[in-house]
């Protein structure tokens, strides 16, 4: 044995235990569904919200989507009826929310009436077939119907207790009124001022160069008493917001929504033959200037 060798001892084999699980940050994990504007919103800031989750093959169960579930719960099932609620907004997450959500849902599909999951699986290996992609119908829609309060957690007029009884009331006094105007667009009333938070689902720079346009052309208002006031990154997309009179409702800002949505398709489109010139780099700088990031 040479000098400075040493003779392993007994037991001192090679390091073993459990083989850390990759963890690759998916930047846009509802790309390909047609779905993706409406899940972005209700994962961001949607407060009480549900809908049908058109799966694939759910067989005859019920599955149905939430913004949000008693104490921020990944998934429950009813012990009443089976159905199958799975929520949003929850207290963990891995760098892939689509998988998150799919494995909510699978195991929701093999769990017993009564059963909450609190948290996701975050740690496991990733496997083919878990991602919401793969359970969806890519091409379908969400029909979001939005609540008042949370009441609809509870059913057949059930009364809360302990820690859910909590839960409900927080839940309750933090609630904004909100309404849904279009697709992926929301209308919140938050005290003094309003909002109208729109979820794209085009390429971020594509269409930051056509709100640039609108913008240097005068036209990225929605009409009297709006204000473009910026943007925010959510899931890979980029979510314009306005801030609007808070005495009109929701309702009165429909039209100059479709109005607004038609003009920034028009210039999306236009990008492909006319790209921006000095005036519109320039708004897009200041566009630029006012972008967060949610994650």
């Amino acid at each position: 044995m040479g000098k400075g060798a040493r003779r392993k001892g007994p037991g001192k084999g090679p390091k073993t235990g459990k083989r850390k699980v990759r963890d690759v940050f998916v930047a846009r994990p509802f790309e390909g569904l047609a779905a993706e504007p409406e899940l972005i919103a209700l994962r961001e800031f949607v407060p009480s919200a549900t809908a049908p989750l058109p799966l694939k093959d759910a067989g005859d169960r019920t599955v149905t989507l939430a913004s949000v579930l008693p104490v921020a719960a990944a998934a429950m099932v009813r012990g009443e009826t089976g159905e199958i609620l799975l929520g949003m907004q929850v207290q963990t997450r891995s760098s892939d929310v689509s998988r998150d959500l799919g494995r909510a849902l699978r195991w929701a599909l093999d769990a017993e009436p009564g059963q909450v999951l609190s948290v996701p699986d975050t740690t496991s290996e990733p496997q083919p077939g878990e991602r919401l992609q793969d359970l969806l119908d890519p091409d379908a829609e969400l029909e979001v119907e939005l609540h008042s309060d949370f009441g609809w957690w509870l059913q057949d007029d059930a009364q809360a207790t302990g820690e859910v009884a909590m839960s409900l009331e927080r839940a309750n006094a933090a609630i904004m009124p909100t309404e849904r105007v279009r697709q992926g667009a929301y209308w919140t009333l938050t005290g003094e001022k309003a909002h109208l938070r729109w979820v794209w689902p085009a390429d971020e720079n594509k269409l930051l160069q056509a709100l640039a346009r609108l913008s240097a052309a005068g036209e990225l208002s929605l009409g009297e008493g709006s204000r473009y006031a910026g943007s925010f990154r959510a899931h890979g997309l980029l979510v314009p917001v306005w801030d609007l009179d808070a005495e009109a409702h929701a309702r009165e800002w429909s039209e100059p929504a479709e109005q607004l949505g038609a003009r920034l398709d028009a210039a999306l489109k236009s990008l492909d033959d006319e790209p921006l010139n000095a005036a519109e780099r320039r708004a897009r700088d200041g566009l630029i200037g006012r972008q967060l990031t949610l994650r």
